[in-house]
């Protein structure tokens, strides 16, 4: 294998990453913006570099190399494949530069999914160890299917459900959900005959009584909002008030969200709180454990992994396996997972599994030094 103290010179880490059974692939610097805002959501936009083609299509400088890899295996309708990379990417950042080398390898298109999770991993901490690192990172892992499986069982309603997800991988944004979820909005204080028909859900009834006592209140001539707008908010503000889950329901959330622990007791721990709580989570929870044990035969200590169960990642796409490589001081080197969901937001006719890692060689560079 391969060694080195410091990755000055490129070869080095394309040698690495074709050692892994990569095909070394690169895909243009100027790239569709859309791609990366649909996907990764519009607050992007204020990190990426923006401009126009000349028919008017916003284009990017590339921000990073799963979307661009992903369309490529699109386009090209491949069999699975691995592709490797090591390339400039442009992004703006709070700390650091905002143009800088990242290298990585997707893996799309494997039918065997527990062994490519557990080889981007093991990949991915293998080229890390391969800069004289092995001794000074540590590895987070987390599971964006055992959280939505908990979400389920709990009976958390779909539209909760979707907020939380967005949130997950966020702390603040979760906690802010979570808060707003504790907090259910109230209904105003009606008159008994409306508070009745929206009850009933009986929106033709709820809009004439609106109505009504918008023509008794000298209101209905007065501007602003009509009788329809009126009732339709009541509606929405009815259903959130109705949906929101109960105190016990988020206190089991939220010990869900604290549990972190060494990986290698993580599927003990997780059968102790379904079993605790009372919830049926144990299709995930098999899969965890049929991904632990492919860790195992990929060569991996399961002790020396880390699994939080609020790790996962705030973008859509992320459907299982979610993992960080961090330093002692906690900056990230490294950082990957698993998006099956990806390839058919892209274009995919058929869906297409996926899973890679990407290196943030600048960081790594810094802790060399």
């Amino acid at each position: 294998m391969t060694t080195f103290k410091s990755f000055g010179a490129r070869a080095d880490v394309e040698a690495i990453i074709v050692e892994r059974g990569a095909v070394r692939t690169d895909v243009p610097v100027l790239q569709p913006a859309d791609p990366f805002l649909d996907t990764a959501g519009e607050e992007l936009r204020r990190r990426i570099f923006l401009t126009q083609s000349e028919t008017g299509q916003a284009m990017c400088l590339r921000p990073e190399f799963t979307i661009p890899v992903c369309r490529l295996h699109v386009d090209q309708a491949s069999d699975a494949a691995r592709y490797g990379y090591v390339g400039t990417v442009f992004r703006q950042r709070q700390n650091g530069a905002s143009e800088f080398l990242q290298a990585g390898i997707e893996d799309i298109g494997h039918s065997d999914v527990m062994a490519a999770d557990a080889r981007s991993l093991a990949d991915a901490r293998t080229c890390v160890a391969a800069l004289n690192l092995q001794a000074n990172f540590e590895t987070l892992l987390g599971d964006q299917a055992v959280f939505d499986a908990v979400l389920k069982a709990l009976g958390i309603p779909a539209g909760w459900r979707l907020q939380l997800t967005h949130a997950f991988g966020d702390d603040g944004a979760l906690n802010a959900a979570l808060e707003k979820l504790a907090q259910p909005a109230k209904m105003p204080n009606l008159p008994e005959d409306l508070q009745a028909a929206l009850d009933a859900g009986n929106v033709a009834d709820a809009e004439a009584l609106v109505h009504s006592h918008l023509i008794d209140a000298s209101l209905a001539n007065a501007g602003g909002r009509g009788a329809p707008e009126i009732t339709s908010r009541l509606m929405a503000q009815l259903q959130v008030a109705k949906s929101a889950p109960d105190a016990g329901k988020l206190e089991t959330l939220r010990q869900f969200l604290g549990l972190r622990v060494s990986l290698n007791n993580a599927t003990s721990e997780l059968e102790a709180f379904e079993a605790n709580n009372g919830l049926d989570i144990a299709g995930a929870v098999a899969d965890f454990a049929k991904r632990n044990a492919a860790l195992v035969e990929a060569g991996l200590d399961l002790a020396s992994i880390t699994y939080d169960a609020s790790f996962g990642r705030p973008l859509d796409y992320y459907s299982g396996l979610v993992f960080e490589l961090r330093t002692a001081g906690g900056t990230v080197i490294a950082g990957g997972g698993r998006y099956d969901r990806l390839l058919s937001l892209l274009g995919a006719p058929s869906p297409i599994n996926g899973v890679g890692f990407s290196l943030w060689l600048d960081r790594i560079a810094e802790a060399q030094s």
